[in-house]
Parts: structure tokens; C-alpha cells; sequence
């Protein structure tokens, strides 16, 4: 299973109330299809999935499978640190209708290799759907090994991984010991040309939201063999990533969104909006002309 180039990590849009705005989420889904996006994570940590209940999350892949429509392939987070609840949230994912599954490691209980791998082969083994695994051990506090992700690509339907830790040695040698159709997707926008040229075959991304359509021409470029035009690209880009980050994410993100029309509302606590501060760095950084309504 192969889920594109470029894979965004969407947010959740919000409402004043806090609650999940779905009419935004359509236009949010329209806003990616028509800029660069392959397919879309629902319910990641982009999505501000500590923050949303099993049953808002279930709501969010029904309504996104539906408006979808064949323009984008839907990959439903269904990890957490609960083996079971993955296990039942996945089979709830599965009958919404979605492409594939994301599964994080285990955040805060900190199992061993082992309970690792035990851990993703269980649910993996409860679904039909393909699985990528993620791997951030700065939010998990956990790395999942290279010699376990090797074990685990010989799972039938765990076909890829989406690896955050910033090794790129690892991900060279996961590159090198696993079979050609298992994939391996950078987690960081930074890491994509680097990623692509020890071998691996996109992104899952933040930045997409708001310069998906230069992530695939990069991609595409450097696919082409024009590596200087590739490297060009990812160089410009930089400093967009960087003030994406500058703020816990998705709080910057968001607000770009906002700015250039994508509503998508405020964060949910624990994560606070940007200070006014923050807010004319990130707009300096990102050089959009918009006026913020008073």
C-alpha cells in the first residue's frame, strides 16, 4: 500500500464552543486536495488527538471518509498507550471506512522492545487495513529500535513507517533491511530532501497545509534527477518549518490557517493560542500580507 508522496497531518477545526466544526472540515479537506495533498492523518497528533474523545474521533473519520470522496486517502490515528482501546478504536476506524491506520508508540508507559512490537502486532493483527507505524520518541519518550521495526515490517499489513526520531543512520538501515514494499515516510518537514535521498518516499507532513504544492514539486524534482532545483526548494522552505514549530503545534499552524482564510478555529487546553508576540513573528516569518481582524 502506498499512500503518496505527500501525507498531511491534518488539524482539527474547532468552533467557538470548542467543539469540532465540521463545515470547516470540509472546506479544510478542499483547501488540501487542491494543494498537494495525497492523503490525510485524522485523529494525529496534529489533530490534537490527546484532546478529542473516541467518540468525536470516530465522527471525524466517518465525516472525512464521506467528504473525501476518492480525492484523498484517509488514514484514521488510531494509536495510544492502550493496546485494547487501539485495538477497538481501530475496528470502530475500519468500519468508517478509512484507507489505512496510524499507530504511535506507546507514549508514557515506557514498555520495552518487546512490548513493542507485541503491542503494534496486536492491533495490526485485529484489522485488515494497512498500518503505518510512527515513530517520535521526543513526545513518547520511547524509540522504537530499528531491529523492532524490521520485525515488524514482516507483518503482513504493516506496511510503512513514519519515523520522527531525526536518525537519519537508523532510517537508512531500516531503509536497507526491510523488503522494497515496505515504505518509510520522514515525520519531519525539515528531514523530507534528506529523507528522499537515502531512499525514502515522502512525508507525512504539517507544513502541507499551507505550501503543500511546493513539497510535491520538491518531491517531484528530485524524483526527476533535478536535484539542484530540489534542494533549492527544500531551502526556501526551512524557514517556514521552523516558525510552524516555533510554538507548541499545531498553535502556529492554526493561526496560519486562520490568516490566510482556512478557519479552523483555536487550540484545545493544555495548548494556549499564540501571544501577539508570537503572532507577528510567525506572519513576519511566513510573509503573508494578510490584515488580522481586529
Amino acid at each position: 500500500m502506498n499512500f503518496g508522496q505527500v501525507i498531511t497531518a491534518m488539524v482539527t477545526p474547532f468552533n467557538e464552543e470548542g467543539n469540532i466544526d465540521f463545515p470547516a472540515t470540509k472546506n479544510l479537506l478542499d483547501h488540501l486536495a487542491n494543494n498537494g495533498t495525497d492523503a490525510v492523518v485524522v485523529a494525529g497528533t496534529t489533530g490534537e488527538s490527546p484532546t478529542l474523545s473516541t467518540e468525536e474521533k470516530i465522527q471525524l473519520f466517518e465525516f472525512v471518509v464521506n467528504e473525501a470522496k476518492g480525492r484523498l486517502t484517509v488514514i484514521a490515528g488510531t494509536g495510544s498507550n492502550n493496546t485494547r482501546e487501539s485495538v477497538a478504536l481501530t475496528k470502530e476506524a475500519e468500519k468508517c471506512g478509512v484507507d489505512g491506520i496510524m499507530l504511535v508508540s506507546p507514549y508514557y508507559n515506557k514498555p520495552s522492545q518487546e512490548g513493542l512490537y507485541m503491542h503494534f502486532k496486536t492491533i495490526a493483527d485485529a484489522t485488515s487495513l494497512p498500518v503505518m507505524l510512527y515513530n517520535i520518541p521526543g513526545r513518547t519518550a520511547v524509540n522504537i529500535d530499528v531491529e523492532t521495526i524490521v520485525r515488524l515490517s514482516e507483518v503482513d499489513n504493516i506496511v510503512c513507517v513514519k519515523e520522527a526520531s531525526g536518525n537519519l543512520d537508523a532510517m537508512a538501515e531500516i531503509i536497507e533491511r526491510t523488503a522494497d514494499d515496505f515504505l518509510l515516510y520522514s515525520g519531519d518537514d525539515s528531514l523530507t530532501l534528506p529523507v528522499l535521498a537515502i531512499g525514502g518516499v515522502g512525508i507525512v507532513s504539517v507544513g502541507a497545509h499551507i505550501v503543500g504544492n511546493e513539497m510535491k514539486q520538491m518531491i517531484e524534482a528530485f524524483h526527476a534527477g533535478n536535484v539542484k532545483e530540489a534542494g533549492a526548494i527544500h531551502r526556501q522552505l526551512l524557514p517556514v518549518f521552523k516558525a510552524l514549530f516555533s510554538a507548541p503545534s499545531p498553535t502556529p499552524l492554526k493561526a496560519v490557517l486562520n490568516m490566510k482564510g482556512v478557519s479552523v478555529g483555536e487550540v484545545r487546553l493544555p495548548l494556549v493560542p499564540l501571544t501577539e508576540e508570537q503572532l507577528k513573528e510567525v506572519k513576519k516569518t511566513i510573509q503573508l500580507k494578510i490584515t488580522q481582524a481586529s
